[in-house]
């Protein structure tokens, strides 16, 4: 994984030099599936991390994750945080409710009573899927939902971020409102896409996708790929997700009766 997150950053860091001026230097975004496990760069380190404190923050809140470079004990997510060599964040076993944004600070002074301006903030976006059961009819219904902490709608083509989410057939074609519905939710303010599937049997191999893209780059998605669960049984879908490079899922059905 640390192969990984150093070119991850290494992306990051180019990627910042050509936004300049746009979204701030020292902001970074990064999409991940729920699930996986995530590194958050931090594009403001001194020599070494023990002048590192990361800060997590949604809901008006703030609580401190890292103090000098050592982990706190009193947090929710202390089994689940590693500080990194270079100083990023990792976080395994991402949850829905780790959304929002990180700030990497470094004190300075003699007695730690200053900080290096500016900040380095990173926001997070989770993609979380789910499904209901298959029903009588073989139908079953996909949600894709994005959780931002700045309530990214389910088209943010208007901002400098461009983030949107949607789903897409085999071919990549997004799928039209008839087809997939997507909304905020007003009581948090994230976007959910649904669709649902009439599974048949031509359907074999069959997939749909959920892209989350920021200006129009996919950076996760998660894929559902109909798969038979027997032999002369019904089909059922798959799953399986991607963060940065793109993943998937599969689901099956149980046999149909008489089969």
């Amino acid at each position: 994984m640390a192969d990984t997150c150093h070119l991850f950053l290494l992306g990051l860091a180019i990627l910042s030099s050509l936004l300049a001026g746009t979204s701030g230097v020292d902001d970074a975004h990064v999409f991940i599936t729920s699930g996986e496990n995530v590194c958050l760069p931090c594009n403001n380190t001194l020599h070494d991390c023990t002048s590192t404190t990361w800060i997590y923050n949604k809901d008006s809140t703030a609580v401190e994750l890292i103090d000098g470079g050592k982990k706190k004990k009193d947090t929710e997510r202390h089994e689940r945080l590693n500080l990194g060599s270079d100083c990023s964040l990792n976080i395994n076993n991402i949850s829905t409710e780790d959304y929002g944004f990180y700030t990497c600070r470094q004190w300075t002074g003699v007695n730690r009573d200053k900080h290096q301006e500016p900040d380095a903030r990173v926001y997070l976006h989770v993609l979380h899927v789910s499904q209901t059961e298959i029903s009588a009819g073989l139908s079953v219904t996909l949600f894709c939902q994005l959780y931002s902490y700045d309530g990214v709608s389910c088209d943010d083509s208007v901002s400098s971020e461009r983030i949107q989410l949607f789903w897409v057939n085999q071919a990549g074609v997004k799928l039209t409102i008839l087809e997939s519905k997507c909304k905020a939710l007003s009581s948090s303010g994230h976007c959910i896409c649904t669709l649902t599937i009439i599974l048949l049997n031509e359907d074999h191999n069959r997939e749909w996708r959920c892209e989350v893209t920021q200006r129009d780059q996919v950076k996760t998605s998660v894929t559902y790929t109909v798969k038979s669960s027997a032999p002369g049984s019904t089909l059922i879908p798959v799953s399986s997700s991607n963060s940065e490079t793109t993943s998937s899922r599969t689901t099956a059905a149980a046999p149909t009766k008489g089969s």
